[in-house]
Order: structure tokens, then C-alpha cells, then sequence
């Protein structure tokens, strides 16, 4: 099948758009998408999480936020590499990463999974309390996760 526009190369992209029920297809080479902005797994690849962040505007361009007082670590080798250097380093550019993190993961803070050992008193765990899996609940609305959401509450209603 030839590029729908410039009729010379075979088309790799295939494009569906779908508007008011109105399908259509659009078979593009690979330069031709590329012409008219569509990512290709190819460049999608090249795309680094850096270059991500940094055209998502959350962090800022200049180096104002200093360096990481434990690995030297600084704002642009995060936008360069896309990974911090220590732990430290989330302390170090907190306040430029919160909206980040919280626009990718939902929150800003780590919350991690709970061990399923033992309580202080030595009985074992059954799981988690009320007042946890309504803040789970929570977080899960937040960030508009329905499926986890629904399944958090009808835990809640089993202990209720």
C-alpha cells in the first residue's frame, strides 16, 4: 500500500481517527508522518523521559534549584538523564518534582506497600484498617483509578 501523500513510498503508519461516528483511515510513509508530526515507535523510542518531562513544562528550564548536597546531583542532569542521583536528591529539588510526581503517579508521596507480618501485640496482620482503605479509596478517586476504586470499597463495606 503506497503513502496516501506523497504516492511514492510504502505506507508504515496507519492512522484511524474516529469523529462522530465518521471513520477515517490515513496510510502514511514514515517520513511523511514524521512531516506532519506523528510519533513513529522509531522516534518514540529516541524520546528520552527528560525531553518528556521537560515538554510536559513541570520542570523549570534554569539551573535555580542548586545541587543535591549528598551526590552533587542537579536539576539539569535529572532533565538529561531523566533519574535523580541519590535519595537525597527528592529532598534536595522536592518542591520542582511534587507536581511531577503527583501528575504521574498520582501522588507526591511514596506510600508503598505494607508488610503482612506480624502486629506489635504478635498477632498476625489480617490486612489493612478502616482509616487505610479509605485513604486508599481516596487516592483512588484522585486519580481516577474506578477499577481499584470499586474494588477498595467493597472491602470497606465487608469490614464495615
Amino acid at each position: 500500500m503506497q503513502c496516501d501523500e506523497c504516492k511514492e513510498r510504502p505506507a508504515a503508519i496507519h492512522l484511524t481517527q474516529i469523529v462522530n461516528d465518521s471513520v477515517t483511515t490515513v496510510h502514511l510513509c514514515e517520513q511523511c508522518a514524521a512531516a506532519k508530526g506523528v510519533q513513529t515507535g522509531a522516534t518514540v523510542a529516541k524520546f528520552p523521559l527528560s525531553d518528556f518531562l521537560a515538554t510536559m513544562g513541570q520542570l523549570p528550564q534554569g539551573d535555580d534549584a542548586g545541587a543535591c548536597g549528598s551526590c552533587g546531583g542537579t536539576l539539569q542532569d535529572f532533565r538529561e538523564s531523566g533519574r535523580l542521583g541519590c535519595p537525597d536528591c527528592y529532598d534536595a529539588f522536592g518542591q520542582h518534582l511534587r507536581g511531577l510526581l503527583r501528575r504521574l503517579h498520582g501522588s507526591s508521596q511514596h506510600v508503598g506497600e505494607q508488610y503482612a507480618g506480624e502486629e506489635s501485640d504478635g498477632e498476625p496482620r489480617t490486612g489493612p484498617s478502616l482509616a487505610e482503605l479509605r485513604k486508599r479509596l481516596r487516592r483512588a478517586v484522585e486519580t481516577e483509578n474506578f477499577e481499584l476504586a470499586a474494588e477498595i470499597r467493597d472491602r470497606i463495606r465487608v469490614m464495615e
